[in-house]
């Protein structure tokens, strides 16, 4: 994949110790990198920070939305609306899949192999962490997906199911029951379909919580992150 010139902003938790691994934890539609890392703060209390762990929290370009009426949005690709049931905007999705692989290109560079990286995000940047992953970066430890789906024809199922009879990274997803901007059951399809495909995949319900994060998640995220990513 030919790799972009201009590189993203990105907030970064260096760990706090010797550098072993890296996250990288995309933000949703009309965030900020700084945004969302300021809302791990808040919902936790502190960093979602590691002794060996670097957290990387890039920021998506602003660029029109159609959503918003072609209004301009921190958003990692375009939609023809929040739904399943629509063409995915493939361009725009494949332009930053190689937009982000620069950041991944500057771990390996800093000797992160990529067995040794975790990809995810909440909302939109769940989708995004999905398709980077699946159809790009098949060797990384794990991906995580935090309130978020998949239109019911993306091109990631496909991508999955070509490649099914050798292990792909495995999925966490963790998605509220009242989330009344992306549903839970589009979540629990998204992780059915892909576990169907092959994936391994947990899916974790989250009782009453809308379309936020909390420390209930934020806490098995951490859990999975350090058993995939030990000292």
């Amino acid at each position: 994949m030919k790799m972009a010139a201009v590189t993203l902003q990105r907030s970064v938790v260096s760990q706090t110790g010797k550098h072993t691994a890296s996250v990288i934890f995309l933000h949703g539609s009309g965030d900020t990198g700084p945004g969302l890392l300021r809302w791990v703060c808040d919902v936790l209390g502190q960093n979602l920070a590691f002794e060996n762990i670097r957290m990387i929290y890039p920021t998506a370009p602003a660029r029109p939305y159609t959503p918003m009426r072609g209004a301009q949005s921190h958003v990692w690709f375009d939609r023809h609306k929040i739904s399943q049931d629509c063409p995915e905007h493939l361009e725009s999705i494949d332009s930053m899949c190689n937009r982000l692989s620069a950041i991944v290109q500057d771990e390996i560079q800093a000797g992160i192999p990529k067995h040794r990286m975790i990809i995810g995000g909440f909302s939109m940047g769940g989708a995004m962490a999905l398709n980077l992953v699946y159809r790009y970066h098949q060797d990384v430890a794990g991906v995580f997906a935090l309130s978020s789906f998949l239109n019911t024809d993306s091109v990631v199922y496909q991508a999955v199911e070509s490649v099914a009879q050798r292990p792909l990274p495995e999925l966490f997803q963790c998605h509220g029951t009242a989330d009344e901007l992306v549903f839970h059951s589009w979540g629990k399809e998204t992780n059915s379909l892909l576990k169907k495909a092959g994936l391994n995949t947990q899916f974790h319900s989250i009782p009453d919580l809308n379309h936020q994060l909390c420390q209930q998640e934020l806490e098995l995220l951490r859990s999975w992150i350090l058993k995939k990513l030990p000292l």
